[in-house]
């Protein structure tokens, strides 16, 4: 183990009130709860396409919670349903996007769903080739250094795009300019069909900051509290321009990669059930109870909660109008 990996300060350290916790667990239902909605109107034909969030939910929600929205910026993969939820998008927002109606805040209907985007909470579109977003959110770290501003820039992606060159060139930028940007890598093990074995020599990503001149450390993204703690150090190492941090969150996807792959054909059932011994939701529910935040009557009002938000935003976008077909060419030609 690298020195940089023992960087963290103790547990100690967090600032989480019950407040923050109970909200924290509130918003891993929401999106769980939407995540499963989601994946059952494909089954009915209702929308084409949908990747889950299932698994990642701990680390999402608390590596989103130090940030400040509206001001600092996210550059998302496809895979952070939870971390927009965090960050300011609502179960409509999302809902628009996946039923592709003319109201969707993502792209007018215009992009494929999981394509996230915000103007007003400084979440970049997500591009449909995997890992352009960290050489983007580079580039907004530096902008936003020239600029003497407040601001912090967390990307994340698969492990699988952390193989690309684009995850080197960014890495390599940020630990040149010491830029305020935090990179996670969402490791779930694979990369669509793909053994983290085949994709990488060495089994722990984190290690590589140390060839950028930053920090990394590996977390287990199926952990809340471990999450939030690396990821509030990165931030605040950041915000105190001391340059880029690399966090490697250990999780599993506990649903194939999407709505249309047979994960059948290259993981046991076996596997995957030992795995969801360890989910997220459950185990964060188990951590709130011991500490006695959360008991059996508050659960069922944030799981009907939740279940009531995400009612009432489908039979909102289930009546919202498609697109006009003349608005097709839209942002696609310049006028």
């Amino acid at each position: 183990m690298t020195d940089t990996q023992t960087s963290l300060k103790p547990m100690a350290s967090l600032d989480l009130g019950n407040e923050d916790l109970l909200d924290i667990y509130y918003k891993m239902v929401l999106s769980r709860t939407l995540d499963e909605r989601l994946w059952l109107l494909h089954r009915q034909g209702k929308i084409h396409f949908h990747i889950s969030a299932m698994g990642h939910e701990a680390l999402q929600a608390a590596m989103a919670w130090p940030l400040k929205p509206g001001k600092d910026f996210v550059a998302p993969y496809y895979r952070d349903l939870t971390t927009c939820l965090v960050v300011g998008l609502t179960p409509r927002d999302i809902l628009m996007g996946a039923f592709a109606k003319a109201g969707d805040p993502n792209s007018g209907g215009h992009q494929m769903p999981g394509h996230y985007s915000s103007r007003r909470l400084n979440i970049l579109s997500v591009s449909s080739p995997v890992s352009t977003q960290l050489t983007q959110a580079g580039g907004m770290a530096l902008a936003i250094k020239l600029r003497g501003e407040d601001a912090v820039v967390y990307t994340t992606c698969g492990e699988g795009s952390a193989q690309k060159g684009d995850f080197h060139e960014a890495a390599n930028f940020a630990g040149i300019h010491k830029l305020p940007v935090v990179f996670v890598i969402q490791n779930n093990q694979y990369a669509i069909s793909e053994p983290l074995s085949k994709e990488s020599a060495v089994p722990n990503l984190s290690i590589r900051a140390a060839g950028y001149g930053f920090p990394g450390v590996s977390v287990d993204g199926m952990d809340v509290f471990a999450s939030y703690n690396a990821m509030q150090q990165a931030v605040s190492r950041a915000r105190a321009g001391e340059g880029p941090t690399l966090i490697e969150a250990q999780c599993y996807r506990i649903v194939p990669h999407s709505s249309d792959d047979d994960d059948r054909r290259y993981r046991s059932r076996e596997e995957v059930e030992a795995w969801k011994q360890r989910e997220p939701l459950s185990r964060f529910k188990a951590q709130l109870s011991d500490m006695q935040v959360l008991d059996g009557s508050l659960d069922t009002q944030i799981r009907e909660r939740a279940l009531n938000e995400v009612n009432q935003a489908l039979d909102e976008v289930e009546q919202a109008p498609l697109p006009s077909g003349a608005e097709a060419l839209a942002h696609v030609y310049a006028a």
